[in-house]
């Protein structure tokens, strides 16, 4: 799941570990893979990363290469600059998102598993995360030791409703929620990690529920 709603890495809290998996069989109906939300100065837009169409109708996600269509990089990049541009931490951010952002991306990143890793990687850094298991894997393991079964896995995360943050429009469009955690990360900068430990804590203690 490219740059995840805010929801899915309270829950990789919660858990204490989580898998990213590929190998499942492609699905082009399900767009959260290659598509995230953020908010702009209308409200919310949704940004997504071009993909090649399959050699065959039977490859995994881990086969999914990202195409060059559109220049999606620069459009990505601008988009960020105008939602974000005017909040207190995107500047101190963004030079080590280029690579994701820039021209070349489509070389320095193989596949789409590899452009996700790469965006993952960073936030889990940022929010203080454990790194995700990559492969195949249907289970994961917490701190403590305990099995969780692929109900912990990036794709299969149910949504959340959690606490309303500072959002830098808030005065004018009002909270808006689900978006991706870039929008708590640029948003809160290294409260952001405050954030995610305080939103596990409740759904661990039952105080925020799984939606059915």
């Amino acid at each position: 799941m490219l740059c995840a709603p805010v929801e899915v890495y309270a829950r990789i809290r919660a858990f204490g570990a989580s898998a990213n998996d590929y190998g499942r069989r492609f699905d082009k109906r399900f767009k959260l893979s290659h598509r995230f939300a953020i908010a702009d100065t209308r409200g919310r837009l949704e940004l997504t990363v071009p993909i090649a169409k399959p050699e065959t109708s039977s490859c995994r996600w881990e086969d999914i290469r990202i195409s060059g269509h559109g220049e999606w990089w620069d459009v990505h990049r601008v988009a960020l600059e105008s939602a974000y541009g005017r909040t207190p931490f995107f500047e101190f951010y963004i030079d080590r998102l280029l690579p994701m952002l820039t021209d070349g991306v489509t070389e320095r990143f193989a596949s789409l598993a590899d452009l996700i890793n790469a965006w993952d990687s960073w936030i889990r850094r940022v929010l203080l995360l454990p790194l995700a298991v990559q492969g195949n894997s249907s289970t994961v393991t917490d701190d403590n030791g305990t099995v969780r079964l692929e109900e912990a896995t990036l794709a299969d995360t149910k949504s959340l409703t959690l606490p309303s943050y500072w959002q830098v429009r808030a005065d004018k469009l009002g909270f808006i929620a689900g978006l991706s955690v870039l929008d708590l990360i640029f948003n809160l900068g290294p409260e952001a990690v405050i954030y995610i430990d305080k939103a596990a804590q409740a759904i661990v203690s039952g105080a925020i529920k799984v939606k059915g």
